[in-house]
């Protein structure tokens, strides 16, 4: 009797046994066709389980990932940061957005969902960790495109975009009260003939406001000549000008030559940079707005001009005046209507609007699509902008085909626009170190597969360098 009894407990222990096989064969397929990613760790933090879901949306294997430590995994830059490492240190679920996945395989990193789950033993140890993952890369895609489609939206209800016939690829933006003052006042004057002086600092755009005033007024269908008095040496500025009659001169064409000022009649001519003008012309140019005639050099017919005549300075032709260095009759001739154009550090609302304009110019011409974080922006915001719209157009360029990667950080921004900290314009020593450093060790990462290969590279060990992006939240 108690040889059967123990052969019907052994019976039940096997069937009991096989039970559990069976039901963890089965758990085993549910997970493997979960349609959530599934990745299970040891006490340890040691891979013992991954699904058919995880591969397919990491492009990472089962082979390449079980019997290995998550944070070795980390380590090598399979995660950018470990669930495993929190929810061992909590003892309880959390949730973090990861971005993860083998990028020569999906040609870009995906974005997660990570919810880590703690497994207890019947002592209250922990001794599993259970790792959901969803794939939210084209949500979030989605998500940015709304936002941006909204702030667009938003900012359009503010912004001012004038775009011109006269140059296909200039938009003037704007948003300031300063910027609509001057759209304004071209508005007014441009349909009549007056005599326009353009000043403001180099790269506000000066030259495209000229274009403004040109498409606003009734010589639109007419000639715009251009001419950059600083950048004609002083014995060819004079003939470019004025023309001249065969002979006149060694050198000179045997059918003479017609000038700008003749080319331009019944349109408008830009006398860029007219500070720079010599004396001896500045006679000869005040004779033809009085006389409204231009005579060619060695000639003496004269002929009658119906110009527009806008001129341009970066100076302060009143001081040029005082100086003897301009002529105050020809400073008044010049001078009907006056338009000063701020520099962009004085209208920091521009700022936004040029950045969101010159980002999708360059991205559509380019065809590739780039956008700054929004910290990036917050860096650009803050800089002075020395050099105006031009400096701020050529460093959008700049970012958009020299960075590699589709969102531009602020490491990626020029030394001296990161030294400056935010909120304030002082630049203290401490700030410039850690712009720099965090430079060159962004600089590093990207060019190396692993934390340990960029710490090697930069010669400290991988630790300080984990400590650094931790304190940095990068």
């Amino acid at each position: 009797m108690t040889v059967h009894n123990s052969l019907m407990d052994c019976h039940d222990d096997t069937s009991e046994l096989e039970h559990y096989k069976d039901l963890a064969l089965k758990l085993e397929t549910v997970i493997e066709f979960s349609t959530d990613g599934i990745y299970v760790v040891d006490s340890n933090g040691v891979t013992v389980l991954v699904n058919r879901a995880y591969e397919e949306m990491t492009g990472y294997k089962k082979s390449d990932l079980v019997g290995k430590n998550v944070f070795d995994l980390t380590e090598k830059g399979y995660f950018d940061r470990s669930i495993s490492k929190l929810v061992f240190k909590e003892k309880k679920q959390l949730s973090i957005v990861q971005k993860i996945g083998n990028e020569e395989k999906l040609g870009e990193k995906k974005e997660v969902v990570v919810t880590g789950s703690p497994v207890f033993d019947e002592h209250g140890d922990l001794s599993l960790i259970v790792i959901s993952v969803s794939d939210i890369t084209e949500i979030s895609k989605m998500k940015r495109e709304l936002t941006k489609a909204m702030e667009t939206a938003e900012l359009n209800s503010h912004r001012f975009a004038v775009h011109t016939e006269f140059e296909k690829n200039q938009t003037i933006v704007f948003r300031s009260p300063q910027m609509k003052q001057v759209y304004e006042k071209i508005q007014q004057v441009a349909p009549f003939p007056t005599s326009i002086l353009l000043s403001g600092p180099s790269g506000v755009g000066k030259e495209m406001l000229t274009n403004l005033i040109h498409h606003f007024s009734d010589r639109k269908e007419k000639p715009l000549i251009k001419i950059n008095c600083g950048a004609i040496p002083e014995n060819l500025l004079e003939s470019e000008l004025f023309g001249y009659e065969k002979g006149s001169f060694t050198g000179a064409r045997l059918e003479g030559k017609a000038g700008l000022l003749e080319l331009a009649d019944e349109g408008t001519i830009m006398l860029d940079e007219i500070g720079e003008m010599p004396l001896a012309l500045q006679v000869k140019l005040l004779r033809v707005i009085q006389e409204k005639q231009v005579r060619r050099i060695g000639g003496n017919k004269t002929k009658d001009l119906d110009i527009r005549i806008i001129s341009v300075t970066n100076k302060n032709l009143e001081e040029l005046v005082k100086q003897g260095q301009f002529r105050e009759d020809l400073y008044y001739r010049l001078n009907v209507v006056s338009i000063d154009v701020p520099p962009l550090a004085e209208r920091p609302e521009d700022v936004r609007e040029l950045l969101q304009y010159f980002f999708s110019y360059f991205s559509k011409k380019y065809h590739i699509q780039k956008e700054a974080a929004e910290e990036t922006v917050r860096y650009l915001m803050s800089y002075h902008w020395p050099g105006n719209v031009r400096e701020l157009r050529n460093m959008v360029e700049n970012l958009i085909v020299s960075v590699s990667e589709k969102i531009l950080e602020p490491y990626h921004l020029p030394f001296r626009i990161t030294q400056v900290e935010q909120g304030t314009n002082e630049v203290t020593l401490k700030s410039m170190v850690q712009n720099y450093e965090k430079k060159i060790i962004m600089e590093a990462l990207q060019k190396n597969n692993s934390l340990r290969q960029a710490a090697k590279e930069l010669g400290i060990h991988h630790t300080t360098l984990v400590k650094k992006l931790q304190a940095w939240k990068m």
